[in-house]
């Protein structure tokens, strides 16, 4: 949701790129157009005023640094007072009681329910905590049943009781929930308005009866400046302790999340990243003010790559790459561990560089669905490469794809496109004439670095083959990887897949070259 305002950002920053020295003027000039950005991503006024005067004091008051360009200097400026904008950095559930007790209110739509069940699985999973939700919204239908089917299914205990009003239901939800020997209580309450002075006086009451160790607001992320209103009413009749951020894989402009933390001076601890219960991350002021700016958050990419794909398999994989030993199965597997890390979208906007690009890119992840149905159409002698795939069982893959006969050879030759992709990096990270030995020596020496990209020392990790590794995993690595050619980042996922190495204007003249070498050595044999 962030892809707009990081355009815009990279296009106010370019008044400064090649600039020599920052000066009074054109310090001006950039922070005129940040401003102008901040605003248009639905920024609070205030807030981007407040934002853009620190870094004119930030950036006056510094010396110039030796070898840094004066643009650079101006983002690292805008990356410091962003990363204090929506800190602090350590926020957290306080989680202090016995039973500890986590109040969730907020607007109708802003997804507290399935937040509410988004929260209690990732206590549990990641922090080891017995939670208990308690259905406390008897105001919306269905949104009892609702929560009791997530319960279900992630196999937490759910209180409810009917014709009982919801400061009494939360009340017995917590003496159910010690019973229970649950540790954590997640009362969701009803949505509503701030303007509903009614219902706000409930919610006061519940948390006055149950004397809740945390009070979240959950915040619908799409809703713009109404956000900052209704954070700030909540807050003064709650004292909120931190907001949990929904809806950011929609396509807002983002500003309320710039604002929320500025005005109501509650940190976010949560957001919302997409629609299954796994998706509720830890808020990072710092990787979200990365992504903003276009640098990308690579930590949080290992960090997902070490989540959902399987060492052993990455290893495996990586063990491959290096030995050459590349087929079609190593091929469908890499798509199919690329599906687990999430939409491409999402998984290309946190590589560094790619943040104001990948709307410009043309990254489709039904093609890589579509790229597995003719996998799965193959032999499994076919797919590794046991069986020549002569045009007869070309057809009989596409049919069995649903697909025709140059959907395959597309993905043939993206095959050896990308064979000779990992060829290459093998080469990179091992040196190119090293024995089987050994490379099989140096890979025993990369255990702890087959997920992480641009890992020193290795063959760039599955991540880095696939994002651009071999190299320096810093900021502004990106896709750049040298002996990589015409290579287009949205060719390994977008239609077509990666390029072969080189232009055909240099494949046509090196093959007249080797002619002409043929040709000569005929005519010294006759003589």
């Amino acid at each position: 949701m962030f892809e707009s305002l990081s355009q815009r950002l990279s296009s106010a920053f370019g008044a400064l790129r090649g600039a020599r020295e920052l000066s009074e003027k054109n310090v001006e000039e950039g922070l005129r157009a940040v401003r102008t950005a901040l605003l248009e991503a639905d920024v609070h006024f205030q807030v981007a005023r407040d934002f853009t005067q620190r870094v004119r004091d930030r950036v006056l008051g510094e010396e110039q640094i030796k070898g840094v360009e004066a643009g650079q200097q101006f983002v690292h400026a805008c990356h410091e007072e962003l990363v204090a904008l929506m800190g602090p950095e350590d926020a957290k559930l306080s989680l202090g009681g016995s039973p500890s007790i986590v109040l969730l209110a907020g607007l109708q739509g802003a997804g507290k329910t399935t937040t509410c069940a988004k929260l209690a699985k990732l206590l549990r999973d990641r922090h080891g905590a017995r939670p208990c939700m308690v259905a406390a919204d008897v105001k919306r239908p269905a949104a009892v049943e609702q929560l009791r089917v997530l319960g279900r299914r992630l196999d937490i205990p759910v209180f409810h009781e009917e014709g009982v009003d919801p400061p009494e239901l939360c009340a017995r939800g917590v003496a159910f929930a010690k019973l229970k020997g649950c540790d954590v209580v997640l009362l969701d309450t009803a949505g509503r308005l701030h303007v509903d002075d009614e219902l706000m006086k409930e919610v006061g009451e519940i948390a006055r009866r149950t004397k809740p160790t945390d009070q979240v607001l959950v915040v619908d992320a799409m809703t713009g400046q109404d956000a900052v209103r209704s954070a700030q009413e909540f807050h003064d009749r709650l004292s909120l302790s931190g907001l949990v951020l929904t809806k950011l894989d929609g396509d807002a402009r983002g500003g309320a999340a710039l604002s929320l933390k500025a005005v109501t001076g509650c940190p976010v601890l949560f957001i919302g990243t997409g629609e299954k219960l796994e998706d509720l991350d830890a808020f990072s002021a710092e990787r979200m003010a990365g992504r903003i700016l276009g640098m990308g958050d690579v930590v949080g990419l290992v960090e997902t790559a070490q989540e959902k794909i399987d060492e052993d398999e990455a290893r495996a994989s990586v063990e491959k790459l290096v030995m050459g030993q590349f087929t079609l199965q190593d091929m469908l597997g890499q798509l199919r561990m690329i599906q687990k890390l999430g939409p491409m979208k999402k998984v290309m906007g946190m590589l560094p560089g790619m943040g104001g690009l990948v709307d410009k890119l043309d990254v489709d992840d039904n093609h890589i669905k579509r790229m597995e149905a003719l996998f799965t159409s193959m032999t499994p002698r076919e797919r590794l490469g046991l069986d020549d795939l002569s045009m007869s069982r070309r057809r009989r893959i596409a049919r069995g794809a649903g697909r025709d006969v140059s959907a395959i050879n597309e993905l043939l030759k993206s095959y050896k496109g990308m064979k000779q992709m990992m060829k290459q990096m093998g080469k990179m990270g091992l040196g190119a004439k090293m024995g089987g030995k050994a490379k099989r020596a140096a890979l025993e020496g990369m255990s702890g670095e087959t997920l992480a990209p641009g890992a020193a020392g290795g063959g760039g990790g599955l991540l880095g083959g696939l994002f651009g590794g071999g190299g320096g995993g810093g900021a502004g690595a990106g896709m750049d990887m040298p002996g990589m050619g015409d290579m287009d980042p949205s060719q390994l996922f977008g239609g077509g897949g990666p390029r072969p190495m080189g232009s055909s204007a240099t494949r046509k003249s090196g093959s007249k070259r080797k002619q002409k070498q043929k040709q000569k050595r005929k005519k010294g044999k006759r003589r």
